[in-house]
């Protein structure tokens, strides 16, 4: 089963630093990355950056129109007003049937904010305790959004919250 998991950092950068954690664990074969994205905020920056991993050629990445779907209605949909509210209406249903509701929206885009990053996942088959032990390095983050079973997401913000 592949997971959607959204990983806040306290700094613009940290994003970038875990990423590049995940990617080593893929190398070793200790996860299977299926595709990523990242948001920065700079301070003093009016919306946030956005990027899809484009070096994601293998087959389960996901297209850009994906992400950018996703992040238009989690960062830019209140800004657009009613007329294109419907189109994001209607987008927001295809996303609900992949497990992005309402909640999970409202989750980031309150947690996501000015001089913070987040770094966005989609991944399977991970080795658990080799995951954790790795994030254990990584700059102080938050989990504020998955789709994993509660018992397996209880059991991350444990480990993270300590």
């Amino acid at each position: 089963m592949v997971t959607l998991t959204v990983l806040k950092f306290a700094t613009p950068d940290g994003a970038e630093q875990g990423l590049e954690s995940v990617m080593d664990l893929q190398a070793q074969q200790l996860i299977t990355l299926h595709d990523a994205a990242i948001v920065t905020w700079p301070e003093g920056e009016e919306r946030p950056k956005t990027r899809q991993l484009v070096e994601m050629t293998w087959v389960g990445a996901l297209d850009g129109a994906f992400w950018g779907m996703l992040f238009g209605l989690l960062f830019f949909s209140p800004l657009l007003g009613a007329a294109i509210g419907a189109t994001m209406g209607a987008l927001n249903g295809l996303l609900v049937d992949v497990g992005i509701d309402d909640s999970f929206v409202e989750q980031v885009r309150d947690k996501i904010t000015t001089g913070t990053s987040a770094l966005f996942l989609m991944t399977s088959d991970a080795v658990e305790d080799k995951v954790l032990e790795s994030a254990k390095q990584l700059p102080k983050f938050e989990i504020i959004a998955t789709n994993l079973p509660n018992a397996e997401e209880d059991k991350l913000r444990a480990v993270f919250s300590a």
